[in-house]
């Protein structure tokens, strides 16, 4: 796995970053002011998190006045489905090898 997965699994684990992500995929685009407000946790933190999530390529950030306004990357998720795909088919493969050897062991 190349080292831009291993950025967007590790910004994922993260729970507070993963609700700040969420909800800029539900809300849309929003300044850390407001994303601070609903984190629960100070703005540094929500900062250092919004940090990790554009490194991650998951968040984009433009400048008005003062204001950061930060949007979801909703399209960075796409090696996150890839790999979801792969293990669903992986898992679908082992199950019916299973059943199968179960249908000969009943035999």
């Amino acid at each position: 796995m190349s080292d831009a997965h291993d950025l967007l699994f590790r910004a994922l684990a993260d729970p507070t970053r993963r609700a700040i992500f969420e909800r800029l995929c539900r809300e849309g685009e929003q300044t850390v002011g407001a994303l601070t407000a609903a984190a629960g946790v100070s703005q540094p933190a929500v900062s250092k998190h919004l940090g990790q999530l554009k490194q991650a390529g998951l968040v984009s950030d433009r400048q008005a006045g003062r204001q950061t306004h930060y949007s979801a990357r909703t399209g960075a998720l796409a090696p996150l489905v890839d790999w979801t795909k792969q293990m669903g088919s992986f898992w679908e493969r082992t199950f019916d090898d299973l059943e199968d050897l179960l249908k000969r062991m009943d035999q």
